[in-house]
């Protein structure tokens, strides 16, 4: 049997993308990628702090179509800025045994349900919601309704199964289909530059000898980049006395850049700015580095860059608030976690990774087999299976 599967999302986005291709290639699935919209260089940056477009391929290996947004403001960050009701006659006209849609964060995404449900089209779920992040009694009511529509639901980690399943969802509605980046490309690009990692450091600024962590994201609110450079303040000072030298580098743009950059600049501190990285040039700041850190608050629902990282063989540190945290950082094994906004325990976490290079060496390792799990071909797998499980009942 061919299923003829669509799936609805905002936006061409650099992880989805191999998804859809291996989706594609399968001969039991006849796929249609339907986008609400193709944003422009402006619309693209929204939040980056500059605008740019992904400089790899997204559009090729599979069909898409993209959809009329009748939305006064396009946008693919706010709710009202994606509104495509011309989903309705395709839902109705065309067949479709299933449709996958990523979340509920746009009005597309709720019209989406609303058709699938008048026409009996089962609707399977990837949402990014955890059952980290505390809530208000009354927003749990409004997810519970909510979720109690969708046929099946594609989770993307521990937490996120977890949020299903105090919602009232059944065990057996829930498949496996982790958050991931495309390891491969990332472990390629890592091994074709590796060579390079001195001459990559010394144009940042790096010495050969520095012990280096990486921020690697917006320069936004929910990051917290200020929390990592306090951190980095008491961290110094604690290893003053010793035979260490740590570096920061920070790989981003966003509102909060200047204020980094001035506090940087008036304690002297040893930070390397490098601006906004696009998809090719970003694994040049991993070969750089020995640690990522992520200091992100309950708005991180996952943290992409932890994989990206892992998959180039580095550990991690992240606050205890990111949401991949239970499935891919295991203290002492692939890297280290810390409660969030406690600047001291972060910093501790700092010397200590920065006194012992060689058990980072083999933390990033153990990263790196950790995360293969986490892979395309797993989001391919789980999606199969909710797509057989929402036909067959």
């Amino acid at each position: 049997m061919v299923y003829k599967i669509g799936i609805l999302t905002t936006h061409p986005i650099q992880y989805q993308v191999p998804w859809f291709r291996k989706l594609s290639a399968l001969p039991e699935i006849d796929l249609t990628v339907f986008y609400c919209m193709i944003p422009n260089e402006m619309q693209q940056g929204d939040g980056f702090g500059i605008n740019f477009t992904w400089d790899i391929p997204l559009l090729d290996g599979y069909k898409y179509e993209v959809l009329e947004n009748v939305s006064k403001q396009p946008s693919v960050i706010n709710y009202w800025g994606c509104d495509t009701p011309g989903i309705k006659d395709i839902v109705k006209n065309r067949e479709f045994d299933a449709f996958v849609v990523n979340g509920w964060i746009v009005k597309s995404c709720i019209q989406l349900l609303r058709v699938c449900r008048q026409y009996d089209v089962p609707c399977i779920v990837r949402g990014e919601s955890n059952a980290i992040r505390p809530r208000a009694w009354w927003k749990g009511q409004i997810h519970k309704r909510l979720l109690a529509k969708y046929s099946a639901f594609l989770n993307i980690g521990k937490s996120n199964r977890e949020f299903y399943l105090q919602n009232g969802i059944a065990d057996e509605k829930i498949f496996f289909a982790p958050y991931c980046v495309d390891n491969e490309r990332f472990e390629l690009a890592y091994e074709a530059l590796s060579q390079e990692r001195d001459s990559i450091r010394e144009r940042w600024g790096i010495t050969s000898t520095a012990f280096t962590f990486l921020f690697c994201a917006k320069f936004i609110e929910k990051k917290y980049p200020m929390h990592l450079l306090n951190s980095m303040c008491i961290a110094i000072k604690k290893i003053e006395d010793l035979s260490i030298r740590i570096h920061l580098l920070m790989v981003g743009d966003g509102k909060q850049k200047i204020e980094c950059e001035e506090f940087v600049r008036q304690r002297k501190l040893p930070v390397t700015f490098t601006g906004f990285l696009n998809q090719t040039e970003i694994v040049q700041a991993y070969v750089a580095s020995d640690c990522l850190v992520l200091p992100s608050d309950y708005g991180e629902t996952w943290g992409l860059v932890v994989n990206e990282a892992m998959a180039c063989g580095l550990p991690v540190i992240v606050s205890d608030h990111v949401g991949c945290h239970k499935d891919l950082v295991y203290s002492g094994q692939t890297g280290d976690i810390f409660p969030f906004g406690d600047h001291n325990a972060l910093a501790e976490l700092l010397v200590l990774f920065s006194s012992n290079p060689a058990n980072v060496r083999s933390m990033g390792k153990r990263a790196k087999q950790k995360v293969a799990d986490y892979s395309v071909e797993n989001v391919v797998k789980g999606c199969i299976e909710a797509i057989k499980f929402v036909c067959k009942n």
